[in-house]
């Protein structure tokens, strides 16, 4: 997705139940790193986004407690 000068990359988590802690929860350390390399893939093969800035940003959606939609803008860092 683009924002102004912003390329963002979502995640879309979707949960029935919170046996393991929910829709945010399991956007683990693993699947961080797993969507870094995916944007860092796009953003070689795409060089006409080299000069935006890049965020990385989780839909979380919990059916089990019927919450609304969860959008969580740039929820982790990239090190």
């Amino acid at each position: 997705m683009q924002h102004h000068d912003m390329l963002v990359f979502v995640e879309v988590r979707y949960r029935r139940k919170q046996d393991f802690g929910g829709a945010v929860a399991s956007v683990t350390r693993s699947k961080q790193q797993k969507m870094i390399i995916a944007a860092r893939y796009f953003l070689l093969t795409q060089p006409q986004f080299a000069h935006y800035g890049a965020r990385f940003d989780v839909i979380a959606i919990d059916k089990h407690i019927n919450a609304p939609i969860n959008w969580i803008p740039a929820a982790f860092l990239v090190n």
